[in-house]
Parts: C-alpha cells; structure tokens; sequence
C-alpha cells in the first residue's frame, strides 16, 4: 500500500504526540505499576525502655546463734548498719532449732562494717554471704509472735493445752500439736501463733516451766 507523503507526516506527528504523552504520564503518575504482590513492612514491637530492676540489699547467714540470741542482739552487734527487726530472719530447723539467722544489708558497705564488727568485737559468730538470694524468700518470717511450748505430754488432749494456755491473749486457729523425733525419744510440742509480739513475750515469761498435765512445759519464742 502506497501511502501519500501528506499521510506520512500525519502518521509520524500523531505517534510522536502519542510517545511524548505516555512519558509525560509516567513521570508525573505518583507510583509505578506492579504486576507483583507488594510486601509492605511489618511493623517491630516497641522496646521497653523500663530497665530491669536491680537491687543493692547484700544477704548474709550468721551462724553460732542459740535459742536464746535474740534479734535486737544482733542489732546491738552489727551497730552502725541501719539493721531493723525485718532486716533478720531466723532459719530453724524441723524441730524449731535454730541453725543460723539470714541477715539482709541495705549495701555492700554495710556487710563490710558488719564483718569489721565481728573482727572488732571477736565475737563466737560467724559471718557468711548468700549468693543465692532467693534463700531470704524461703525462710518462714515468724515476726515474734510465735511460741514453740515443748514437752507437751503424750496423753494430752486438745482441751488439755488449751487449758495450759488459760490466761494468754492467742489466737486459737493456730494452734498446731506436732511430734519430732529427738536424741533419745520423741518429743511432743505445741506452736502457738499470738496477735503481737508482746502477747507472745509474755507467755513465754509466764508459760515457761509451768506444767502441762504432769510434765513442765518449757517455752520458746519463735522469731
């Protein structure tokens, strides 16, 4: 097909219009097209910017301690360590022996002046730190307002103890009468809990040696 030269200028005008409007569309058109599927990014969790907590409290176990050591003996002891009441608990075993006293410092520095203490003083105690401080958690904290009454007769009903008892503020929900096995036979106790620790300390002093059926009940507070 034979076309005019009149033609031929028209076709070369209108496929150079044509060209210069798709460029001009794709360089103004906002995004290109895709025939894939776009990713979009997944967006992260935010970081927690709470750091974990830390605490500075040293713990040590002070071994050398009796039945009759008391936590404001302690105190006395390690004086100038800021040591309050809550600051010692008392590690006994399954027969209410007590076997060491858990301390807690507020510092690094305070178990260092408790050691200097102990070197000063040249006390029977022994100092030892606790790496493992989840051992402050396992100790029971009795607060001093137990009492441990040993020696409770065999025969001994529950009516009988609580009669033993008569003329002291307790609460009568924690009564608890136990036996453990000691050196030459078992002994019979009873662990009374009290509404404070001056209710308890008081029937320790009246308690102690007092008698129970036949037998003499000896008293001890339970800290």
């Amino acid at each position: 097909m034979i076309l005019s030269r009149g033609t031929k200028k028209l076709l070369q005008s209108t496929n150079a219009r044509n060209s210069q409007f798709l460029s001009q569309f794709l360089r103004d058109s906002p995004r290109h097209f895709s025939t894939g599927i776009e990713h979009q990014p997944q967006s992260q969790p935010p970081r927690s910017s709470i750091p974990s907590p830390t605490s500075g409290s040293v713990y040590g176990r002070l071994f050398g301690i009796s039945s009759n050591t008391l936590k404001t003996d302690i105190i006395s002891l390690f004086e100038g360590c800021n040591l309050t009441l809550d600051d010692i608990k008392v590690d006994y075993n399954r027969a209410y022996h007590p076997m060491a006293m858990l301390v807690q410092f507020r510092s690094e520095s305070d178990y260092g002046t408790a050691i200097r203490e102990l070197t000063r003083k040249n006390r029977s105690f022994k100092l030892e730190k606790v790496v493992d401080h989840q051992q402050w958690d396992l100790v029971a904290p009795y607060n001093g307002r137990y009492v441990l009454f040993r020696g409770i007769p065999r025969n001994a009903l529950l009516e009988d103890v609580e009669r033993f008892l008569s003329g002291c503020n307790y609460e009568s929900s924690s009564l608890e009468l136990f036996t453990r096995p000691m050196q030459f036979e078992p002994l019979r106790m009873a662990k009374v809990g009290f509404p404070s620790q001056l209710e308890a300390m008081n029937a320790v002093i009246r308690k102690n040696g007092a008698f129970c059926l036949n037998s003499r009940i000896t008293a001890q507070l339970i800290q």
